[in-house]
Order: C-alpha cells, then structure tokens, then sequence
C-alpha cells in the first residue's frame, strides 16, 4: 500500500508536577490541567495553516516525575491504565481532529497493582489505542526486564517490542533516554518500524542530541522528538531546561529543530514514508541497513548477561534504595566480563 507524504508535530508544552500533591484529588486536579493544555495546544496545531495528522507530546507530561514518592503512594495517587482516564480524554481529541496522537504516562497494570510502569502510547485517529510500550532501560522503576518470564508470558515479544502496521507507516515508540540505547531503535526497525516516535522530558546535551540524528541515521527511520517545555520533571524549580523539540528524517538531516525551551509547535514536517522505503531498497552506497553484517555481531550480544532478568518477579521495590543490589550485581558481571577494569 503507498502511503501519502503526512505533517507529524511535535507539541512541546510545559509540565506541573504532581509530586508535592497532598492527595489523590490535588495530584488528578493538576493532571487534568495539564491533559487541558496538550488538548488547547493540539487544536491550536490543527486549527494552523499546517495542520498535523500526527502529534507527539512529552514523556511523563501530566504527571510528572514520582521523584522520592514510594511506589504505593505514586501508584494510588497518581497513575492510570491504558486505556484509561487519560487516554480517554486525548481519545476524543483524535476523533474529533481526525489525528493520530503519541505520548507518555505513568500506568498501573492490574496484573502487577503492587507495580508501575514508564508507558508510552499511540491512539489512531478512532481514538484507539494501537501502541503501548514499557521503559524497558530504566533504573528508576519496574521495567518487563525485571519481571521478564512473568511479562512474557502475559504479553509476548510483540508486547514488548510493538510496532503498529497504520496507514501512516510502520510506526514505534520509545521515551527519553532509550534514545541514547542503540539496540532498542534497531530491535524496532528489525520489527519494521519505519518512524520512532519520541516522547522525551530531558535537559540539553550533546550526548542525547546526538542519538537522536544517529538513531535516524543508522537505522534509516525517522524520528520524531517531542521535549517538555521549560523546567524538566527531574529539575527542581526548573533549573534545567527542555525544549529542542525536533524531527530527523531517514538520512539523518534534522528537517525541524526548535532551540527555544518554551511552549510551541513550531516543531513540525511532512514525513515521506516512500522516500524512506526506497531509500531502503536502495543497493547504492547510501543504503545503511544494507551492508550491516548482524551475524558478526550475535554471539557478543547472546553472551553478554550484565544486568540480570527477573529480579523483581517475586518482590517489587518500593524505593530505589530496593534496587542497590539489583545494580551491584549488574557491576559485577561488567567486572567479570572484563567491561569494567
């Protein structure tokens, strides 16, 4: 099927953390305020002379960052499934404009209620949600890997590594940091993703700037990064600032990249999927995908066991104090793999 040039923006806004809440309904008041901006933002988008028919919005944006909350106390004040109250609210926005809509929050699953999870999310423009994807490189709260044999088992490979099949392309996503962790972007572009979608919540750095073009780049797939605006959830009384919202096309060329920290959606391009799967079967030296040798590469990867699967299945933390062991074990195997001198 040929998919027709689209308009994806990023919607760059501001965040009110949730974290000095008091309670469940102080937490949910300011959670909808900022569900109440994303959706006064993305009608402004799509009232524009450039209307998208995709949106990205922040990592973790309606609640923010737990910070030190305990796990119980976050869980029960302010998190949400998926479906679920949140999505719900953006689900009638992508109905009504039309759109499909990317973002981020912080989810309970009744199958693991002692548990949450860093998810991202994907509605088409049914208001269906066709995407869900867990942090899985995280030390900050449960990740599948944690409780790897359980996850499996309830959701599968393609639970833990979703790509939707859309009219708009084969599509994926992935929060903040997993930016900067090359194999999930190439376990996602294995699965056919054609276009990683980036939720994000992170200060400015080379480091991450970086990824971003080369992620584009080496896997020959668009990316599509939306950063809060001002202060990051992490950054008390906002010190460090978001922004640079952007979109790399499969060249890795950045078609759209908005320096200013504050609110926007100047962040926005058309995205050329056929321009991408030609690009793909290329044979000419421009083609990255085609001379990469992954067989060289498989028996390092199917060797290396540095941080150890499962170590939640049976207890989940409540702290990050919890996790000590869990990452001393992880140094110790980089010391006797030699990776660690």
């Amino acid at each position: 099927m040929t998919v027709r040039s689209w308009r994806a923006t990023c919607i760059q806004m501001t965040s009110t953390v949730v974290g000095d809440a008091p309670d469940k309904e102080a937490a949910w008041a300011i959670i909808s305020a900022n569900v109440d901006r994303a959706i006064a933002l993305i009608d402004e988008a799509c009232a524009s002379e450039t209307p998208p028919k995709l949106v990205v919005l922040p990592e973790f944006v309606f609640q923010g960052p737990p910070r030190a909350t305990p796990v119980r106390e976050w869980i029960a004040k302010a998190c949400a499934t998926i479906p679920g109250p949140i999505t719900e609210r953006l689900a009638e926005v992508a109905r009504r404009r039309n759109i499909y809509i990317a973002g981020n929050h912080f989810e309970v699953d009744p199958r693991w209620p002692d548990r949450y999870f860093n998810s991202s999310f994907l509605l088409d423009a049914t208001g269906k949600v066709i995407l869900r994807y867990r942090r899985i490189n995280t030390a900050s709260w449960t990740s599948p890997h944690d409780i790897l044999d359980a996850y499996r088992d309830a959701y599968g490979e393609a639970g833990i590594f979703p790509v939707a099949d859309t009219e708009l392309g084969r599509l994926a996503i992935f929060p903040c940091g997993e930016i900067g962790v090359p194999e999930l972007s190439r376990v996602f572009m294995m699965r056919g993703a054609e276009v990683l979608l980036h939720p994000s919540n992170e200060p400015i750095s080379l480091r991450s700037e970086s990824a971003k073009v080369c992620r584009a780049a080496e896997n020959m797939a668009y990316v599509i990064s939306a950063n809060v605006a001002g202060g990051i959830g992490f950054s008390v009384g906002g010190v460090e600032q978001g922004g640079c919202s952007q979109i790399v096309d499969h060249n890795g060329e950045r078609l759209v990249y908005v320096q200013d920290p504050g609110e926007s959606i100047a962040a926005t391009a058309m995205i050329d999927i056929e321009a991408l799967r030609a690009a793909r079967r290329d044979t000419g030296m421009g083609n990255a995908l085609l001379r990469s040798r992954w067989e060289m590469y498989k028996d390092y990867f199917q060797a290396a066991e540095f941080y150890p699967a499962n170590q939640l299945l049976e207890t989940p933390i409540e702290t990050m104090a919890d996790l000590k062991p869990v990452l001393d074990e992880a140094v110790t195997n980089l010391v006797r793999a030699g990776v660690i001198n």
